[in-house]
């Protein structure tokens, strides 16, 4: 029912990305495949009950689904049913009885900077496009916090060589800018170099392209991210946005301004950005040691 209308909602009028989007579609397919197992229903969503919801969470954890797993398929649940409302196809939305449960915010994982400086100064890098290319994805990812999504979609034309800036286009169709410095300014130059040499017919406006001259796609970023930071780091989660969380903690580990960080991340809160004041237990010694009149004496 209107499903298709409801994806385009998303799409082009709240600007939702495509990862949440591939996410969203996935719950409400899983949603509408318990409803058929369990209640003999089509996919009418008019005769959803409340309790039909409540017996499909009971469901999810019983099979040891996370309950960050669960929140996000009943925010699904609720965008959907709060649209066809809009829409006039609800009388009774079964989504008001269900409370949305609340998960603790963990902390963000992220490497520590010696481990950043074995990926970028130990690491085999050669001279060829593939290297070129994968080094550049995790210098931009760590030096300027970008999300995987918006790394893949970074034109050429959005760098402003002349100011030093990356102007990109994040969640809900927002623009930012973020400044990067010489040294990766010369690598973004000699990346390009090395592409006009290796796929002198390519006309993709595209920054990054695959070995075959092809657009990046998330799998390709999530692959070459973990294989290098596995090289340096045991840490189990190795995705491109670790890196991401790893540009906002060294940033605030260094005394950068939260609201400053906020922007650099495209965050629309300061909320999602106040976990990146985290302090790591060496930082938080080190502090110690040094501001507290006693504990180099180690008197009391």
């Amino acid at each position: 029912m209107h499903i298709k209308g409801f994806f385009n909602y998303l799409e082009y009028e709240k600007r939702v990305s495509p990862d949440t989007i591939r996410a969203y579609r996935k719950d409400l397919d899983q949603f509408q495949a318990y409803l058929e197992q369990t209640y003999d229903l089509s996919e009418d969503m008019s005769l959803v009950k409340a309790q039909y919801i409540r017996s499909w969470v009971v469901d999810m954890v019983s099979k040891g689904f996370a309950m960050s797993t669960v929140k996000r398929k009943l925010s699904a649940l609720k965008s959907y049913f709060n649209y066809l409302q809009r829409h006039h196809e609800l009388a009774h939305n079964p989504m008001v009885k269900i409370p949305i449960p609340k998960t603790g915010r963990k902390l963000p994982i992220y490497l520590k900077e010696s481990s950043i400086d074995q990926v970028f100064d130990r690491l085999a890098w050669t001279s060829d496009f593939s290297s070129q290319r994968d080094r550049l994805i995790l210098e931009l990812l760590y030096n300027t916090g970008l999300r995987r999504a918006e790394l893949i979609d970074l034109k050429q034309q959005r760098i402003d060589w002349s100011r030093n800036y990356i102007k990109v286009l994040g969640k809900g169709a927002k623009e930012r800018l973020i400044p990067f410095g010489k040294t990766l300014e010369k690598r973004i130059r000699d990346y390009l170099d090395c592409r006009r040499a290796t796929f002198p017919e390519v006309a993709l406006d595209h920054l990054l392209l695959t070995d075959q001259g092809k657009v990046m796609y998330p799998k390709f970023v999530y692959n070459k991210v973990k294989k290098y930071l596995s090289m340096v780091s045991s840490v189990e989660k190795l995705s491109p946005h670790v890196l991401r969380h790893t540009f906002a903690t060294h940033l605030a580990n260094r005394g950068a301004d939260l609201h400053a960080i906020k922007e650099l991340l495209g965050h629309s809160s300061l909320a999602a950005t106040q976990v990146y004041t985290h302090n790591t237990i060496d930082q938080l010694k080190a502090i110690y040691e040094q501001a507290h009149p006693k504990a180099k004496s180690g008197t009391t």
